[in-house]
């Protein structure tokens, strides 16, 4: 099965196929040959999924999925959330987003946070929504080199290590990206596509 993953973010779609396994062929959007960068101006990752996910499927009408992914910080009400790619400006820098976060958060004891990504999946027409979660802790510090994002200062729940310092496959065991995608290849299991 072949599936056009609404994004430009070729670390979304690694981490997404390795999540998926080989049973689905994931595209990128420049792999199938469309270079659009569709807007996210929705207030919750729910609707700007939906959004990137339909707008492909108008465009092509093919069966497509997109995600949106946020980082919820409870100390800062849930920000940076819906807004996380550009919590610090439009130009979406990863270094900057960090910068903003660990200066918001300051000396603050509380450092719960969590991600959370939402997949939205158009199927004949019809969209299914699936969510994933992974909780953990802001370090004080970037630590790491490896993933992308907030990857150096989340520290999963269970874990001593930033995502930046695991493997793929080590990040996949906690990653809210994978959970979110096994249920996706589950629901099409069920469905007879898979």
């Amino acid at each position: 099965m072949k599936l056009i993953f609404a994004t430009n973010n070729q670390h979304k779609v690694q981490e997404i196929q390795a999540a998926i396994g080989d049973r689905i062929e994931v595209i990128s959007l420049s792999d199938a040959g469309i270079s659009i960068d569709i807007p996210e101006p929705h207030d919750t990752l729910e609707a700007n999924a939906s959004e990137k996910s339909w707008t492909i499927q108008r465009l092509t009408g093919v069966n497509c999925f997109s995600e949106d992914t946020g980082l919820e910080v409870d100390a800062l009400h849930g920000e940076p959330g819906v807004k996380s790619a550009r919590y610090a400006g439009e130009n979406k820098s990863f270094d900057d987003n960090i910068k903003k976060l660990l200066e918001k958060l300051g000396v603050q004891p509380n450092r719960k946070a969590k991600f959370r990504t939402v997949i939205s999946l158009i199927l004949n027409k019809n969209e299914y929504l699936f969510e994933g979660a992974c909780y953990g802790s802001i370090s004080t510090e970037k630590k790491g080199t490896k993933g992308f994002g907030y990857d150096p200062v989340f520290i999963p729940d269970g874990s001593d290590r930033s995502f930046a310092e695991m493997t793929l496959q080590e990040k996949n065991q906690y990653s809210h990206r994978k959970k979110a995608a096994d249920k996706l290849v589950l629901f099409l299991q069920e469905h007879g596509r898979l």
